[in-house]
């Protein structure tokens, strides 16, 4: 979708699906004197393209934070192919980010506004055993956890509620958000819990965690967990799961794909 600049010359808008790992990343967002998501994309970019491109991403997360389907965004002169910018990219970039796809938007998209929903993932390890292998993507925790108590605790966040009580202290002043799924499972000695909303404030989705955790070790009841959730009490939740654990699956936008979400689906 080719539209024009200022000045006359074609401009375009190519959005990137991207995988990482986040363990060697001072989170995603660009920090001047820090190795981060953002710049290594945009490092990437810039030697591809010659232009001094800057990207915007739909999701911000923390350092340690791993990603399956972060979708990014930027404008760019340069006529290739979208599958030329996959290729070409993954080959600039470091082993532990891909871009898994590419597509181009019209020009006034913008890639953190109009995503209408995201999808987190957390992955606890509970058995005796460390879980060597996965150590770097997962919670290990040895103590037996009540999986039917967790799973009633998180259907209390379904719906829309002032989340305040589970956002870092660098939340903003509005903490109402909308949460359309949040599940705890159970395969083995792996437990899953996956949570869907319009947007997430800063480390919500790790302190929702370490509340749940808490209901699972008894430390703490269901009704526990609902009363603070209602509450709204800014900085009430102050255990943060590990950042390891937590992975950015996916985000909607409305009318970009057929299925709702972008790649990053399939596990």
């Amino acid at each position: 979708m080719v539209e024009q600049d200022e000045e006359g010359k074609a401009l375009r808008r190519v959005v990137l699906v991207v995988e990482y790992d986040g363990a060697a990343y001072a989170g995603s967002q660009y920090q001047k004197n820090a190795s981060t998501i953002q710049g290594e994309l945009e490092k990437a970019l810039n030697k591809l393209t010659g232009e001094r491109t800057r990207l915007a991403l739909a999701g911000r997360t923390d350092a340690g934070v791993h990603a399956r389907g972060q979708v990014a965004s930027f404008r760019t002169r340069v006529p290739y192919e979208v599958e030329v910018f996959v290729r070409a990219l993954n080959a600039h970039l470091p082993e532990d980010i891909a871009v898994r796809s590419a597509r181009e938007v019209p020009l006034s998209f913008q890639v953190r506004r109009q995503a209408k929903r995201r999808w987190y993932r957390y992955v606890i390890h509970n058995g005796r055993q460390r879980p060597v292998l996965f150590r770097g993507h997962c919670w290990h925790i040895a103590q037996p956890l009540d999986i039917t108590a967790m799973r009633e605790a998180a259907t209390h966040l379904v719906g829309e509620h002032d989340l305040a009580a589970f956002a870092a202290p660098s939340a903003p002043a509005r903490t109402v958000r909308k949460v359309y799924r949040a599940e705890v499972r159970r395969r083995r000695s792996w437990l899953v819990f996956d949570i869907e909303a319009n947007s997430f404030l800063p480390q919500q989705v790790r302190r929702t965690m370490g509340a749940l955790v808490q209901v699972g070790l008894g430390n703490q009841t269901v009704e526990d967990f609902r009363r603070l959730l209602a509450s709204a009490q800014r900085g009430a939740v102050t255990l943060a799961a590990p950042p390891q654990g937590l992975c950015l699956m996916a985000v909607e936008y409305e009318g970009l794909n057929g299925s709702g979400y972008e790649e990053g689906t399939d596990l």
